[in-house]
């Protein structure tokens, strides 16, 4: 099904946390891991969300296609929790023959050990299984967020928005909010795409058939207005300031998207964390980004002279082989000509140079704790590269990562439970080794570090020889410094010059572009900076956010903490999520038992 074409304020579950959303800033996680520990989830208890996972025919794109949906539908109903509580959110897998996962994206560090929804921290969910995950948003998470599948490609259709509430009235007041979900959709189903990425010869997934805003587009040389074969609409009413939540969902494109007569865009967020405002005529979006921005509507007396209700909204891909341009719009309400299918003439320009959007430009609203240089206290330099290895693969520093490796079973958390000490990656073996164990196959840091990390791009070592593309690298954990980008050899001292009374902000999502679609084979192309200040102790993946590449491999898993540090939950809490289909996976038939890490709320007398 798809989510309408009237897209109306927010798309709510009837299984949203109810409540007073309102909680003191002095809410903080102190208790984490003393929870009320080993518990069955069943009797009386119940889920504050209920998902349901299915695999079934969508109406999608003027077309069909056999997908991955939550509760549904794609894209999955909007999420919106509390911050300072604990919200249990039941993922029912109610597919046949796939596994899945959910990934809370961007709020990983504020989860329970086992429920950051990733194959490293945990075993899929089986066909006809349940498992409750723990989330617990703090105030300082409040923000834009999105959740979905961490499985093979399910993630191009099992998504939807994450909201957490604000704590506090923020600073740059809005009246109402809308949500501009930013998707990608293939004809071709999860499966066949999957198979053509791993098979010998391999097999490329094609380019997008379309982009979607909020479940609804248009395949290009595609006519709208007739059936299901409509435009987005976003739904507005006169002089009002709305804040629109951008959400980069897609598969692989960079989007960006332009409004007709709405210029007069302020960036106030971007990756869940408040920013200073930014005026911007445009947003782009790639894979797993995340900017919210303020707009205020015309007045009913512009919208008179503008004898118009009803403005386009244009959106285009970024740095493929192949240009999709879509469009949807933006209607007032009123007698005015509705608008049904796209332009004869692009009334927009949505082609700007992708490189500079909003570099060393977006500072935090509040102090952020940024790293200073002398601070760091080991530089992280990934080399990722395009190699033949029966098939086409990414490389990183010579290692490649997917979940269906057999030496990546079981998931790096669950083995570090079951094996102990032994499992945990070597430290001193990793920094002899471009800072990788060559025994565990994951990237070691210890807590109170200061890493900064630089992803290189390099030129394919296939068969378009030097060929370029542009990665939206995301961390799970933690939020990362953002510390620039550039074309290149990373350079620390020129690029100290530019961070010069400049404070960056936290980001979990940021670009390494290509700047030339053809470089040298080998060679590097572009670099981008992170600082992060290693904090929270777990088994995290750090990864391009395209899914094609996650599936040939541009993934890697770190370990942060020790032994000690990341076994926060004792072996007899922890032995249900041990096994594939453990004690804490659910059935129609079985509770599941659980170990409830975060302290239950105390039931205040009235």
């Amino acid at each position: 099904m798809r989510a309408g074409v009237a897209i109306s304020l927010l798309l709510t579950t009837a299984g949203s946390v109810l409540g007073d959303h309102r909680h003191s800033k002095d809410s903080k996680c102190s208790n984490k891991g003393h929870g009320a520990g080993l518990t069955s989830h069943g009797g009386d208890w119940q889920p504050d969300i209920y998902l349901s996972v299915t695999y079934e025919k969508q109406k999608v794109a003027c077309s069909e296609r056999m997908s991955v949906l939550v509760n549904g539908t794609s894209p999955a109903p909007t999420l919106r929790i509390p911050p300072g509580k604990t919200t249990w959110i039941r993922v029912c897998n109610n597919m046949d023959n796939h596994n899945t996962t959910i990934h809370w994206h961007g709020l990983s560090q504020r989860t329970a050990p086992f429920s950051d929804g990733t194959p490293i921290s945990q075993w899929p969910i089986a066909p006809h299984r349940c498992f409750d995950y723990e989330v617990h948003p703090e105030p300082d998470d409040c923000g834009t967020y999105f959740y979905h599948s961490h499985y093979e490609f399910q993630a191009i259709s099992a998504q939807g928005a994450l909201i957490v509430e604000d704590a506090q009235a923020h600073p740059i007041p809005h009246d109402h909010e809308r949500i501009v979900f930013v998707q990608d959709f293939y004809k071709k189903t999860d499966d066949t795409i999957v198979s053509g990425l791993t098979a010998t010869p391999f097999v490329w997934s094609g380019e997008v058939d379309s982009v979607l805003i909020n479940g609804v587009g248009v395949p290009n040389n595609t006519v709208a207005g007739h059936g299901d074969c409509q435009l987005p609409v976003i739904e507005v009413q006169p002089d009002t300031t709305y804040r629109f939540r951008f959400i980069g969902a897609g598969a692989i494109s960079m989007v960006q998207i332009a409004f007709e007569g709405h210029t007069d865009l302020q960036i106030i967020a971007a990756d869940s964390q408040y920013t200073k405002p930014h005026k911007i005529d445009y947003i782009q979006v790639a894979p797993g980004q995340r900017f919210d921005a303020i707009i205020h509507t015309k007045s009913a007396a512009e919208l008179a002279r503008a004898n118009k209700t009803d403005f386009y909204i244009q959106f285009q891909t970024q740095d493929r082989p192949k240009i999709y341009t879509g469009y949807g719009v933006l209607r007032y309400p009123g007698s005015g000509t509705k608008i049904t299918t796209q332009p004869a003439v692009k009334p927009l320009n949505t082609r700007h140079p992708p490189y500079d959007y909003l570099e060393y430009t977006l500072e935090p609203l509040k102090p952020n704790d940024f790293p200073q240089a002398h601070e760091v206290t080991r530089r992280v330099i990934i080399d990722n590269v395009q190699v033949m290895n029966k098939t086409i693969v990414w490389d990183q520093d010579g290692l490649s990562w997917t979940e269906n490796l057999p030496q990546n079973s079981p998931p790096y958390l669950v083995n570090i439970y079951k094996n102990g000490p032994s499992a945990m990656p070597n430290y001193t073996a990793a920094l002899a080794n471009n800072d990788w164990d060559p025994k565990t196959l994951a990237w070691p840091a210890k807590i109170g570090e200061v890493l900064e990390v630089i992803i290189q791009n390099t030129g394919s070592r296939v068969k378009n020889n030097g060929g370029v593309d542009s990665h939206p690298w995301h961390l799970h954990g933690h939020h990362g410094h953002d510390c620039g980008r550039g074309p290149g050899v990373y350079d620390p001292v020129e690029n100290e010059k530019k961070l010069k009374g400049y404070n960056p902000v936290l980001r979990d999502t940021t670009n390494l572009y290509r700047y030339n679609a053809q470089g040298v084979a080998g060679e590097v192309n572009s670099w981008r900076c992170w600082r992060i200040r290693v904090k929270n102790p777990g088994c995290w993946m750090f990864h391009c956010h395209i899914l094609q590449h996650m599936v040939m491999g541009m993934q890697t898993s770190w370990v942060f903490g020790d032994y000690n540090q990341i076994t926060a939950i004792p072996f007899s809490g922890a032995q249900g999520y041990l096994e594939y289909n453990g004690n804490a996976y659910g059935s129609s038939d079985k509770s599941p038992v659980v170990y409830e890490y975060f302290p239950k709320e105390s039931k205040q007398k009235p």
